[in-house]
């Protein structure tokens, strides 16, 4: 789940970003990423590398910095100091309206900047760095030609990436200033540095430097045979999901609902939960829930759907264990069902609401070979599968009270 935000950084500046959510529960940590120089929030790798964390279950807030994207002020007037503020105000963000995030991540130059706000945030409990340079000067290479220029007149006119930016002298005054190995000397936090040592935009000797500089805990991750930018959406997908396994180790995580029964399943809903419920069938996990128009979050199917799921995954098994008993190959078998009230077929008091009746639909889409004749005995089959015959058949519900 994605939804669009908006913050001010220090300077009052308007920032815009998107915070994406698991889909199917409360996020149990949120992070911050700080894309490359000159990107954006939208650009693919950093998509993809937050969808990667949250499908682990963390809430990420990826946002354009001052100038940049959809964000207001002027990118000219900003440098690598007002990056490291706008990631103080993301994080001052997410501390104010949801929860204090506890990873960071950066790629490039947003990677060096991840690294000077992790010092500066103390709900930071571990950082992780994508192709960053060891030294913010290293960024000068990319328009060194209008270095002079930039010096003698205060500003240029450069094409990054196939795009004119102005930058002016106190870019470069500032990130001159500044000293990332020594800020990462006196970390003192758990970081994982991840470079491909194909990367011919910021070197390989790059990661070797933040490795040297760094204090355990720290770990290096190989990005072999991806480019700098991460284009290829595997690689960002796979560094993403690192990263997610990576920092869980020095994260606070909820422990999982500890839920036994004598029973085949158990259920169990907290009170500031709403509808969020979960369930323990077996050995495996479940979570149910409600619609948001219904006041639920959902995180998972409510309890019709999942009484509908037992009838589908029931008619599909059922009728692939008869076909194969008769050696009738079947490629692929999909059982489609919805649930609501209807009137009965034989209906004969159809203008009162209360005559409705709970109807589950069931539509068959069978893959094969088989003749007609074949086919109207495997939906004879489906008709006889166990869940069918229950809903069809009387049944009882005994309920007891567990006093202990």
């Amino acid at each position: 789940m994605t939804s669009s935000i908006k913050f001010s950084n220090a300077s009052g500046y308007q920032l815009n970003g998107r915070l994406e959510l698991p889909a199917n529960r409360k996020p149990h940590n949120f992070a911050v990423f700080a894309h490359c120089f000159t990107c954006g929030k939208n650009f693919s790798a950093t998509r993809n590398i937050s969808r990667a964390l949250t499908t682990a279950g963390f809430g990420v807030l990826r946002f354009d910095f001052t100038g940049l994207g959809d964000s207001s002020g002027d990118f000219a007037d900003t440098n690598f100091s007002g990056n490291v503020s706008d990631l103080m105000a993301a994080i001052d963000y997410l501390s104010e309206h949801y929860k204090a995030p506890t990873l960071l991540i950066g790629h490039s130059l947003g990677g060096a900047a991840a690294i000077y706000a992790s010092a500066k945030a103390k709900s930071i409990k571990a950082v992780a760095t994508i192709g960053a340079p060891s030294d913010t000067q290293h960024v000068q290479h990319l328009f060194k030609n209008d270095i002079p220029e930039i010096t003698t007149q205060g500003e240029a006119l450069v094409q990054l990436a196939g795009r004119p930016f102005k930058i002016k002298k106190q870019f470069l005054d500032d990130i001159n200033e500044q000293q990332v190995t020594k800020t990462l000397k006196e970390l003192r936090k758990p970081i994982l540095i991840a470079h491909s040592p194909q990367d011919t935009t910021v070197g390989i000797h790059h990661a070797e430097r933040l490795y040297q500089s760094a204090i355990h805990p720290k770990s290096f991750v190989s990005l072999d045979k991806a480019d700098h930018l991460l284009m290829n959406k595997a690689d960002a997908k796979y560094i993403g999901k690192v990263i997610a396994s990576w920092a869980m180790r020095y994260l606070d995580l909820e422990p999982e609902p500890s839920m036994t029964t004598k029973h085949d399943i158990v259920a169990s809903l907290d009170d500031d939960d709403v509808f969020t419920t979960q369930i323990k069938v077996g050995r495996h996990y479940l979570t149910a829930d409600e619609p948001t128009n219904v006041g639920g979050n959902d995180y998972g199917p409510n309890p019709y759907e999942l009484l509908s799921s037992s009838l589908a995954a029931c008619t599909v098994m059922t009728v692939q264990m008869y076909a194969r008993r008769k050696q009738w190959p079947i490629e692929n078998i999909e059982c489609h069902v919805s649930y609501d009230k209807q009137y009965a077929l034989d209906c004969e008091d159809c203008e009162n609401e209360s005559s409705k009746i709970d109807t589950f639909t069931r539509a068959i889409k069978i893959t094969s070979q088989l003749n007609e004749k074949q086919l109207n005995r495997v939906m004879q089959i489906a008709d006889k599968c166990p869940v069918h015959r229950t809903l069809h058949s009387d049944t009882q519900i005994i309920t007891k009270l567990i006093t202990s």
